[in-house]
């Protein structure tokens, strides 16, 4: 069974699909999550630290989900053209996960500061980590081409760039029309299995980063 807190972020992203986020109203939050309005202000502090909480919660199910694709039993060339085909899908599903690893935040996104320096910890433990602001994209790229391991870290980094671009800028419509600004477009098989090949090729670079 969810903690109040998760169903909490569950309910605002919910919220978040339907409306922008000046619309969502805390109080309507706390009914769908069936807490009452204390409890999430005991939880978050105000709609910010909420903000806050739900950006971090995105990036942090993102890496778990990097992980998980990272610790299948896979040769790693083709574990990176997952991880990268991953981000892609994750990515059009989720507007916040696109925005953080695009820096494109649109209006009707949370964008949330850190908190303000010397402000009181948050009493919640979970929400101090939140309130340190989100992840800016560079710093989210390099945190995930790290769960790939010193190996292949490089690999991974430049998989996943290779991924945001596609993010940026999909594949056009079989028709050659232009897209819509917030629509997007899966990897083909064609493009995975080019990520596949560069990955088999080991480097011998001292690099360690994609730069």
């Amino acid at each position: 069974m969810p903690t109040a807190r998760e169903a909490l972020l569950d309910a605002a992203l919910a919220a978040l699909a339907r409306h922008s986020w000046s619309a969502v109203r805390m109080a309507d939050l706390a009914v769908a999550a069936r807490v009452s309005r204390q409890t999430l202000y005991n939880e978050f502090g105000s709609k910010e630290g909420l903000a806050r909480a739900l950006v971090r919660h995105e990036a942090d199910a993102y890496l778990a989900g990097v992980r998980r694709l990272l610790a299948a039993q896979e040769p790693p060339p083709r574990a990176l053209a997952a991880v990268a085909a991953w981000t892609v899908a994750r990515a059009g599903d989720r507007p916040i996960l696109r925005a953080l690893l695009t820096g494109a935040w649109t209006e009707g996104l949370p964008r949330p500061r850190p908190a303000r320096p010397g402000a009181r910890p948050a009493p919640v433990p979970a929400q101090r980590r939140a309130d340190a602001g989100p992840p800016a994209p560079g710093e989210l790229l390099a945190t995930t081409a790290l769960c790939a391991g010193e190996r292949w870290a490089a690999g991974c980094e430049l998989a996943l760039r290779l991924a945001v671009s596609h993010v940026v800028a999909p594949e056009l419509p079989p028709e050659g029309q232009c897209a819509e600004p917030d629509s997007w477009r899966p990897m083909t098989p064609a493009m995975t299995s080019v990520i596949e090949t560069i990955l088999s090729v080991e480097t011998t670079s001292p690099r360690k980063t994609m730069p």
